[in-house]
């Protein structure tokens, strides 16, 4: 598929037009977050947003909700599999880290510090993120709609069922004929689907943009 034709890249492209005049106007940095289930297109649809303003000048980071995890992978998934209330924003993933870089980085630090785990590894590490001269930090991730001081929520509507075909073409761990991962999106489609209320970006199914408000 060309770049020009990426369904993604052209959802970016319509968000970072509307947004541009609204990012050279706040003094401090702008935050972004794209939301949505798993395989929705979260990644891609910010690092399209991420392209898509550099080519306009606007310096961006892009930070992913799936390095704030508690445990890495193998533990995070055990840990479901034992206890049943482990699943969602408010167990499972380190919600109070990820605002407090928000926080740093809307007070002007020149650096934040994020964890970074190694799927292949299976470890965490930190890592530090310069932010001299970024003007935009895009954070995606299933929950992140629910991080404060936020300028621009986006959630992508597909749900687990719209992002079969995807999750069958990447299929992580034969996770299309596990049950137990099929209960997980299932769940999760229930604790999230409400957060489509919170944006101001919504991405259908098929890509199009809708603005709200």
């Amino acid at each position: 598929m060309n770049n020009s034709d990426n369904p993604h890249v052209k959802a970016a492209k319509l968000i970072a037009a509307g947004i541009t005049d609204r990012i050279s106007l706040k003094a401090s940095v702008y935050i972004i977050t794209v939301a949505g289930e798993s395989g929705s297109g979260k990644t891609e649809t910010g690092k399209a947003l991420l392209v898509e303003l550099g080519k306009q000048g606007i310096q961006a980071v892009l930070l992913n909700q799936d390095n704030y995890f508690h445990l890495p992978p193998a533990e995070n998934d055990a840990k479901r599999k034992s206890d049943p209330l482990w699943l969602g924003p408010h167990e499972e993933v380190n919600m109070q880290l990820m605002q407090n870089n928000l926080n740093d980085a809307v007070k002007g630090y020149d650096a934040i510090v994020v964890p970074a785990i190694d799927y292949h590894a299976g470890t965490k590490v930190n890592q530090t993120v310069g932010l001299k001269g970024i003007k935009v930090i895009i954070f995606e991730g299933t929950y992140v709609s629910l991080l404060k001081n936020v300028d621009v929520r986006v959630f992508i509507t597909s749900n687990y069922i719209d992002t079969l075909p995807y999750r069958q073409k990447r299929n992580r761990g034969n996770e299309v004929h596990d049950p137990f991962v099929e209960n997980i999106l299932v769940t999760e489609h229930k604790i999230i689907a409400g957060h489509r209320y919170l944006a101001d970006f919504l991405i259908s199914k098929d890509c199009e943009v809708t603005q709200i408000g």
